[in-house]
């Protein structure tokens, strides 16, 4: 019995020795920017969002985009889209990594990481970059 007390004593400090790995800490997700530093906007009708595409560093490269869900829509006098949203997206993509708010209450601690080393495909929605054509 003292053999199989041992065994099982020093199985118990072999597993329990061995650290997990811990997970990488992700930056905290900066608030969303000013309507200044946005370099495009998108609609996409199959998910129904509106996409708002920022350059936080402000040479023209996207590199933070919000995607709200577009409540109504109806046509101005002048024939443009105007588009009801909520006041806070419901996601967030900043620094390769994919952030979902479902509270909307705007960036103050409690988002959720969706996805992390996710890359944003524009092309998806403008095809003429796809093609090398300008926009």
């Amino acid at each position: 019995m003292t053999g199989l007390a041992l065994f099982a004593f020093t199985s118990w400090m072999m597993f329990t020795s061995v650290e997990a790995p811990i997970a990488p800490v992700s930056l905290p997700l900066p608030v969303e920017p000013d309507e200044n530093s946005r370099v495009d906007e998108i609609y996409d009708q199959e998910s129904r969002l509106f996409l708002s595409l920022y350059s936080l560093k402000g040479d023209g490269e996207v590199d933070y985009i919000t995607g709200r869900t577009v409540q109504g829509h109806i046509r101005s006098s002048y024939g443009n889209p105007v588009y009801y949203l909520p006041e806070y997206p419901i996601f967030y993509w900043w620094n390769h990594t994919m952030w979902n708010d479902p509270l909307l209450d705007g960036v103050n601690g409690n988002e959720l990481v969706y996805q992390e080393d996710t890359e944003f495909d524009v092309t998806r929605y403008k095809p003429c970059l796809f093609n090398g054509q300008p926009c």
